[in-house]
């Protein structure tokens, strides 16, 4: 086998996706503690205390305990080298997550065991569901009170739509809770609650065990084992069965249970995913689809940040490796820029940590400089080839604002600052026809990003702005070539924008208005989707 067949193969891309609060980012966290990436687990974020989460670097999201923005880091683990993207939980930030979920082979849903399926961890299964993401359930919190497992099992399939494997199976919750019997093994790991568990590597013993040993009672207490034996015999008779094949389309789900908070099945649930899911998968482009082992390089823009580093103030875009062997000294084209280019000072992360790297293979992802040439879901490939991997749709927002800079002499950095952080996506800004850069509309998919733009531009731009918030919620593009949008007749809570790349769209403030213009304007077509023109 060659080197990049081996290297490829060891891959492992995956996105950790759920509802706040569910223990994602607490997660993470204890992977990277397995893999050696770290020493010390952060203590679960909050203001009161200074240590918080590795992957939530960007200060707002120190002082509210969110993460607000997609992170990445690699690791190493048995062989295997881990990309794990941690997205924001916050739905107001779900953008960032789907863009982020293009960028993985598989996912891993983190269900809170006493509040089940949540709002967000539906919308971001339905991602996983389209693009038929295998998508691996971690339910955690066992050590608290939770809901009946079978409930959490049925909530998923019904709500979700998959059906579930418990490889592992609870025996109690909360202060009850001792464990978990691991199925296939027909053994114990036993729960031990002491709370150095949570800040440092542990491994777990698994004993084998028969359900009918009279002496688990002395272990487990009669009624906790009377209860053990019943739901194995249930599940073993009545629950899907295992099949890989299932797993890997995404239409069996195996589900986990543990406690990452004390570090309770953890291991154990990485060591089985990454047995169970897939190395790098093909993807779709214009010449149909690119194998992740093609020796000609490929990648795609997922994510740009602005000013990870406060010092240099630069601006990083993260590729996801497609194909073949990235080289820091190689030739690429930029396809969409139709240019020749070598990628500057490639980078891999470990959240805010950066290390320069010689070289990535498919499945990686690597950040480099960007002195303001790609958007997102940009094509970079080898320049023996020239093709576009399929586009990555944007959100129309529902929320809108105008904002200018409160001090006149800033306006450079006024026009810096939304201009950058639109193009990493975070923000749509708009502009009303013939007007300058005094003052944008700025539209987003969650109120929270308005906040989270709004300190960014006094934090990293030093730009105090106004701000007067807009009574539109729908924003629709026009799509008929032959009609001059200006002459277009419109109700008086309607408004026309152009957005920077000079596309006009317009804003409505209910469905009512969008139903008036088309009534009042013969051959106007309007369209929900962004049909690239924001990429």
């Amino acid at each position: 086998m060659s080197t990049l067949e081996t290297e490829i193969k060891r891959r492992r891309t995956f996105a950790i996706i759920s509802h706040p609060d569910a223990g994602k980012t607490t997660l993470t966290e204890k992977f990277l503690l397995y893999g050696g990436a770290i020493a010390q687990a952060g203590a679960v974020k909050g203001k009161k205390t200074a240590r918080h989460a590795t992957s939530d670097w960007m200060e707002i999201e120190k002082q509210r305990g969110i993460s607000v923005t997609s992170s990445v880091m690699q690791f190493q683990y048995n062989n295997y080298c881990i990309n794990i993207l941690d997205t924001p939980g916050h739905q107001d930030f779900s953008e960032d997550t789907y863009r982020t979920l293009m960028a993985a082979d598989s996912a891993v849903m983190v269900i809170d065991a006493s509040k089940g399926v949540e709002n967000q961890t539906r919308k971001l299964f339905k991602v996983c569901v389209m693009r038929h993401i295998p998508i691996f359930t971690f339910i955690n919190k066992m050590d608290r009170d939770s809901r009946n497992p079978f409930d959490l099992m049925e909530q998923i399939e019904s709500e979700l739509g998959i059906q579930t494997y418990p490889v592992n199976w609870p025996i109690g919750s909360g202060k009850e809770f001792k464990g978990v019997y691991v199925r296939d093994k027909q053994s114990i790991i036993s729960f031990t609650p002491e709370s150095e568990m949570a800040f440092g590597k542990h491994k777990v013993a698994m004993e084998e065990v028969s359900l009918d040993d009279p002496s688990l009672d002395d272990v487990l207490g009669e009624q906790l084992h009377e209860t053990l034996s019943e739901d194995i015999e249930l599940l073993d008779g009545a629950s899907y069965e295992f099949d890989l094949e299932k797993v890997r389309n995404g239409e069996l789900s195996p589900v986990f249970f543990g406690s990452a908070l004390t570090n309770f099945g953890v291991e154990p649930f990485l060591e089985s995913f990454l047995e169970m899911t897939t190395s790098p998968t093909a993807r779709n482009s214009t010449a149909g689809l690119i194998d992740p082992f093609d020796p000609e390089f490929s990648a795609f823009v997922f994510k740009i940040q602005a000013n990870m580093n406060k010092a240099h103030r630069d601006r990083l875009t993260f590729m996801r490796v497609c194909s073949g062997k990235f080289d820091k000294e190689m030739d690429v084209l930029h396809v969409q820029g139709g240019k020749k280019m070598r990628l500057s000072q490639p980078q891999q992360m470990m959240a805010s940590e950066r290390e320069i790297i010689d070289e990535a293979y498919a499945g990686d992802i690597i950040g480099v400089f960007d002195p303001g040439i790609f958007s997102i879901g940009d094509t970079v490939c080898s320049p023996k080839k020239n093709f576009e991997f399929e586009s990555i749709p944007t959100f129309a927002p529902e929320h809108f604002m105008r904002v200018r800079q409160k001090d006149t002499l800033k306006r450079k950095q006024f026009v810096k600052g939304i201009t950058q952080i639109a193009q990493e996506g975070a923000i749509q800004i708009f502009q009303e026809p013939d007007t300058g850069m005094e003052e944008a509309i700025v539209g987003v998919v969650g109120v929270l990003q308005l906040e989270v733009f709004e300190y960014r531009m006094k934090n990293e731009y030093n730009v105090e702005l106004f701000k007067e918030g807009l009574p539109y919620s729908y924003i629709r593009w026009i799509d008929s070539k032959d009609i001059d949008p200006k002459s277009l007749k419109l109700s008086s809570d309607t408004k026309l924008v152009v957005d920077f790349r000079g596309n006009y769209l317009l804003l409505f403030s209910s469905e009512w208005n969008i139903r008036w213009a088309l009534e009042k304007n013969e051959g106007l077509e309007l369209s929900e989707f962004n049909r690239g023109a924001l990429q």
